[in-house]
Order: C-alpha cells, then sequence, then structure tokens
C-alpha cells in the first residue's frame, strides 16, 4: 500500500470536503435599485458573513464570502436580507424601499408599561411616527431584556426585566411596520463600575468617581467596557433590530475623573472613534445600521467638546449621527440667537447645516433628536405643538434621515401630523 497513489480526481474530492464551502464559489454579481425610481442606488452597503461590498454608481457590486444571505442596505432605505438559495440567476437586481424614520422614544420602564406602550402603538398608527428608539441599556445601566452576555447579570444589571422577549417584541414590532431602534446607553454605567470597581473612573485621591446624578462612570479606554457594551449590541442585532444606536458615548464633561493615559484630545478621540470602529466591525454579518447620540454643540465646535466627540472622526465609522438638538441644551445659544428656546427651528436647522459643512456629509446621514419636554435651562416653558412642529420642519427643510423626539415621560402627539386617509 505503500506505493500507492490516489487519482487527481480523488485528490480533489478529499481537499473539497475539507475546504471552506466558500472555496468554489463564484462571487455574487447583482445590482441594487431604488424600489420606487428603479434607479441604481450607488454607496449601498452589501454583506456576506464579515464581508463586505459597495456598489458602484451604476448601483452594481461583486462580493466573495461565507454565508447564508446577502444584507442589503443604504442610507434613506430600508434594509433588506435575501436568501442565496433564493436566487435562480448569476446576476440578479435587488430593490430597497425608500424610508424615512420619524421616532418616539419608550424608555427602559416605558417598553415595559403596558398602558405606555400602547400609547406609543397608537401614536404611530395615527400620525406620521413610524419608528420606535427603545432602551436595551438604559441610563442607569439597567438590561432590559433577558441578555445571555455574562457580565449583565454579574454586575446586577439584569434585576428588572421589562422586554420579556426581545425577539417577539421585535416581531410584532416589523409586522407593524414599525422600524426598530435598540439605545445602549454606553460609558454611563453605574452597575457595572460598582459591581467591578476595577474598571471604574476614579478621583486623584483613590476614590471611585461619581457625576453630578451620584452615578459611577466605567473606564471609556478599558477594552473590558468596549466588550461588554458590543455583546449587548450584537444581541439586538441577532433579535432583527434594524439600527443599534449607542448614547453616552463619550468621555465624562468634568476634569475630575483620573485615567490610566493622559486625558488629551487625541487620545479621547481616539477611544470614542475606536470603540464605534470595533462595534461596527463586531455588527458586520447583521447588516444593521449604526449611529450614536452627539452631543449638540459638536455640530459647532472644532475640538472635541472635551468628550471625545469629533464630527470628522464619527462620521466614518456611523452610519446615522443623531445630534441632540434640543433647545434647551443650547446653555450659551448659537450665533445670533442666545435665547434658543425662542428660535427652536433656528437651533435645529443651523446646527444641522453647520454639522454638514463641517463635515461635508450628505444631509441624510444625519437624524437629529428633537425636544418634546419642558425646558429646563431657560424660561421653562413647555415645548408642545408649535415648538415641536418647528423642529420637524428645519429637519424636514435640512433633508435629514428623519428625526427622533426625546420624551423622558413617553408621551406623544403634541407637533405630529395625522396620518393621510387611504
Amino acid at each position: 500500500m505503500k506505493n500507492f497513489k490516489p487519482r487527481l480526481p480523488l485528490l480533489l474530492l478529499l481537499w473539497s470536503a475539507l475546504s471552506p464551502v466558500s472555496t468554489f464559489a463564484a462571487p455574487y454579481v447583482g445590482t441594487v435599485l431604488d424600489a420606487d425610481t428603479r434607479k441604481p442606488i450607488e454607496n449601498a452597503f452589501v454583506t456576506l458573513g464579515f464581508t463586505v461590498a459597495r456598489t458602484d454608481p451604476g448601483g452594481r457590486f461583486t462580493i466573495d464570502g461565507n454565508g447564508k444571505q446577502l444584507g442589503i442596505r443604504a442610507y434613506g432605505h430600508a434594509r433588506r436580507d435575501v436568501l442565496l438559495n433564493t436566487l435562480d440567476h448569476d446576476t440578479f437586481r435587488i430593490t430597497l424601499s425608500p424610508f424615512i424614520p420619524k421616532a418616539i422614544y419608550l424608555s427602559f420602564y416605558g417598553i415595559g408599561d403596558k398602558a405606555l406602550r400602547e400609547s406609543a402603538l397608537g401614536v404611530i398608527q395615527h400620525t406620521e411616527a413610524n419608528a420606535l428608539v427603545i432602551d436595551l441599556k438604559g441610563d442607569r445601566g439597567g438590561v432590559s431584556f433577558k441578555s445571555t452576555t455574562p457580565l449583565a447579570t454579574q454586575i446586577g444589571a439584569r434585576k428588572i426585566t421589562t422586554i420579556e422577549d426581545i425577539h417577539a417584541l421585535v416581531s410584532e414590532l416589523h409586522a407593524k411596520g414599525i422600524y426598530t431602534i435598540g439605545r445602549i446607553v454606553v460609558f454611563k454605567d453605574n452597575p457595572l463600575a460598582t459591581a467591578r470597581p476595577d474598571l471604574a473612573l476614579r478621583t486623584a485621591d483613590g476614590a471611585i468617581w461619581k457625576d453630578r446624578e451620584g452615578l459611577s462612570w466605567p473606564d471609556p479606554f478599558n477594552k473590558t467596557v468596549w466588550r461588554y457594551n458590543i455583546d449587548l449590541a450584537e444581541e439586538a442585532a441577532r433579535a432583527g433590530f434594524d439600527e443599534i444606536q449607542f448614547d453616552y458615548v463619550r468621555f465624562p464633561d468634568s476634569t475630575e475623573p483620573i485615567y490610566p493615559v493622559p486625558n488629551t484630545e487625541e487620545n479621547r478621540v481616539e477611544t470614542i472613534s475606536g470603540f464605534l470602529a470595533e462595534a461596527r466591525k463586531r455588527l458586520v454579518p447583521y447588516n444593521v445600521f449604526l449611529a450614536a447620540d452627539i452631543f449638540g454643540y459638536v455640530a459647532w465646535n472644532t475640538d472635541d467638546t472635551h468628550i471625545g466627540q469629533k464630527l470628522q472622526n464619527l462620521a466614518e465609522v456611523l452610519d446615522y449621527l443623531s445630534l441632540m438638538l434640543y433647545p434647551s441644551g443650547f446653555k450659551f445659544g448659537i450665533p445670533g440667537y442666545l435665547d434658543p428656546v425662542q428660535h427652536p427651528r433656528e437651533i435645529v436647522l443651523f446646527s444641522l447645516e453647520k454639522a454638514q459643512q463641517r463635515s461635508n456629509l450628505p444631509a441624510i446621514r444625519f437624524r437629529p433628536w428633537l425636544q418634546a419636554f419642558r425646558d429646563y435651562a431657560f424660561d421653562r416653558r413647555l415645548f408642545q405643538t408649535t415648538q415641536i412642529r418647528a423642529q420637524i420642519e428645519a429637519a424636514d427643510h435640512f433633508g435629514s434621515d428623519g428625526w427622533m423626539l426625546w420624551n423622558p415621560h413617553n408621551l406623544y402627539g403634541d407637533g405630529l401630523q395625522n396620518k393621510s386617509p387611504q
């Protein structure tokens, strides 16, 4: 037997059996078109496993990789997944439907409260709103769903469950035509910093640092903190969320904490952008949009606003930049408008225009947060239909990828237009 030499076909058969499935797979070639206009979509994302391709000006792409389905998404459009075994041509066309999210927000407790949840769904049913931002990890660090991420249980972030079945929730919302955005608060995390003091920010005397609310923050430089939040994001993407939105993806606005490396602008920006880049890499197989909430003054400041957020760097790693353009948050106003609550339209429009000017991004890459709550910084006025509508019209005029209304009590209706009769 020592002189036995397998014939070439047998060698090939054995080699192919041990090789990855994609070894002999031909590249997939196709075109991505707008479902309404039938025009090609340039720069659409096409994913296959961890492989990403972008479409050319004619909407064409070529991709080769491992996986059972193609993921396709483009700015200003609903994303779509296509099973490879349903494609019966070597070259095929895929259409994406235009979609502009107009979202309302449900908090950690709001999503679990039947009355608030049904009220929000009623608003979406009867008005122009068509999307929900849902807390998956809230401002107090609690994880609202039954996460399998071990650290969430170990630190006590899973003590209260307000989403019993995250997969069923997403399926229900999608069945109603609702675009789903999973909000994850990142570097403001009291349970993590308390249960794991080795990860917490500290003061010069070694004590655990606390912010103005008395809450501790973990160290943004620490990769364990990164992995924890990205693990949660991956769970949400696997459950079918259309978009992952990171909030508090920044350094504290305080000079008190002591960091393991110099607290310089370069280090801060590199850290925040690095976290988002790592999240983007991990989320590739899920064909999910990635967004982050950004401090309003970042649109105007040429530095990182001392929190690690710089427009040019964020633009490289995000699909959508969600500037928080609450007039009440503009403590110093903007040029020509020093009393921002009297000029909600101008605050939103001019901030978006400034952000676009500085980033050179198309308007469709922005989706702002708008104020739907009582002013807290100036004259305590209510933000009702007039103020809310002014902000919405500013975002629409600018051409952003929709907008999001923030109300901490999860109460909506003012300022929203009723759906047109069918």
